[in-house]
């Protein structure tokens, strides 16, 4: 069974950065999927950024491409989201995923992700 757990939330001004870590248990994460959502206030789950089982490719949404970069660190088990130039449209509950199985064509689709951590706020002030 895998465990994720993120940690590195808070409440950041616009403009700030911020880094967020989910840290898996239980297995190896190196081959597996793994991916950052977030839910905002009265919205559904989206995809923000993940990893290929592979690792060799790297996905994100439009919304933070340029502001936002995911990284992983397989020998302590650990994905990273580097999160700059914050907005307070960013604000959400952010989410990590992970899945040993998903093909590259559904990496943003969150139904197709067996494991998920418990989530961490990010709340963005203007």
């Amino acid at each position: 069974q895998v465990e994720l757990v993120e940690s590195g939330g808070g409440l950041v001004q616009a403009g700030d950065s911020l880094r967020l870590s989910c840290v898996g248990s239980g297995r190896s994460m190196r081959t597996y999927a793994m991916a950052w959502f977030r839910q905002g206030p009265g919205k559904e789950r989206e995809y923000v950024g993940g990893f290929s089982r592979t690792g060799g490719y790297t996905y994100y949404a439009d919304s933070v491409k340029g502001r936002f970069t995911v990284s992983r660190d397989n020998a302590k088990n650990t994905m990273y989201l580097q999160m700059t130039s914050l907005k307070p449209e960013d604000t959400a509950v952010y989410f990590c995923a992970a899945d040993e199985r998903i093909i590259t064509s559904s990496l943003r689709l969150r139904a197709q992700y067996d494991y998920w951590g418990q989530g961490i706020q990010v709340t963005v002030s203007s």
